[in-house]
């Protein structure tokens, strides 16, 4: 099966398309850089270092690249070889790699900070709308209630046990899906790498965005939201953004690549919601929550996250979105 993971809305520095969002100018006061553009979990992903010895900044790029194609050997649903792909088939995992089990970890936190919003155990529901609609002449009812409820009986990330030394689901049939928190995890690692090695100004796209300091003239670096030209200013920040248009199983996108753990359903597609955090991870997680829960329930979960903000945007079922953000969340 070939890989479909949400649309990525947010563009960095010249790397966004003409389909994608605008991106206000942020190059660098230095006249080349070292770059990379390739994909990170079946996410268009970009790499771009400054640093005074172009020999260091290739180094650093090999560096940040190696060990995020390390991890998405971990996280991969679609590598038939990753840890999470052997998860998912076995029901089990032995002797599971630290970083799953800490990735597991910060599930299980944005799963209880969300009061359950936050599930990566849902893969069952994009399965069994795959199956529906991969069908010559698919209702577009979507799939019965019959197959929505044998597969809701497969979510919930309570019965998700883990610990260093064993992952297990303990029911029958159970899977996950890291994809909406494993690109942000990946980018707060390559954040890392460089940091410990000096890099004290970049911005850092391995599927979602991180900054790494102001920019080099001290201005935030400008990264464009759903919107009419829309941009948030980022310094130390991570920003990500989710919406139901980003897949539709559907023409109308009734039916997109986000569900509801506890109805199964999918949310109204022309809603996008953005979100500021301190790490990619936690903008990651917490976009893909918010994007299934009502304004007021975002306005109170921001409440408990003083560093955060959110902003609700508008967009048709083909992404191409109207108008400014309706409001912003603080």
């Amino acid at each position: 099966m070939v890989p479909i993971n949400r649309r990525r809305f947010i563009g960095i520095v010249a790397g966004a398309s003409a389909s994608q969002l605008s991106l206000a100018r942020a190059d660098l006061a230095v006249r080349e850089a070292a770059t990379w553009r390739g994909a990170i979990l079946g996410a268009p992903s970009l790499l771009r270092i400054h640093h005074p010895d172009p020999l260091v900044a290739e180094r650093l790029i090999s560096l940040s690249v190696g060990e995020a194609q390390r991890l998405e050997r971990i996280f991969s649903l679609y590598r038939p070889d990753s840890a999470l792909a052997e998860l998912n088939r076995r029901g089990a995992l032995a002797a599971p790699p630290a970083e799953l089990v800490r990735l597991l970890s910060d599930c299980r936190r944005y799963h209880e900070l969300t009061h359950g919003v936050f599930d990566p155990s849902v893969q069952p529901l994009w399965k069994i709308h795959v199956e529906h609609f991969s069908r010559s002449g698919a209702g577009t009812a979507g799939p019965s209630s019959e197959a929505l409820a044998a597969a809701l009986a497969k979510v919930g990330f309570a019965h998700v046990q883990f610990s260093r030394d064993r992952v297990a689901f303990s029911k029958p049939g159970m899977s996950l899906t890291l994809n909406g928190i494993a690109q942000g995890f990946i980018t707060d690692r390559v954040v890392d790498i460089l940091r410990e090695r000096g890099i004290d100004h970049s911005l850092v796209d391995m599927g979602e965005i991180r900054a790494i300091g102001p920019r080099p003239d001290g201005g935030p670096w400008r990264v464009g939201i759903p919107g009419d030209e829309a941009a948030v200013d980022l310094v130390d920040k991570a920003v990500a953004t989710s919406s139901g248009c980003g897949f539709a199983f559907d023409p109308e996108g009734r039916f997109n690549h986000l569900f509801d753990p506890v109805t199964g359903r999918s949310p109204d597609p022309g809603r996008s919601v953005t979100v500021i955090m301190s790490t990619a991870a936690e903008a990651d997680a917490l976009s893909t929550a918010m994007s299934l829960m009502p304004d007021e329930a975002v306005r109170q979960l921001l409440e408990d996250l003083p560093h955060g903000h959110a902003y609700v945007g508008r967009a048709d079922h083909r992404g191409n979105h109207r108008g400014k953000p309706s409001f912003p969340l603080e």
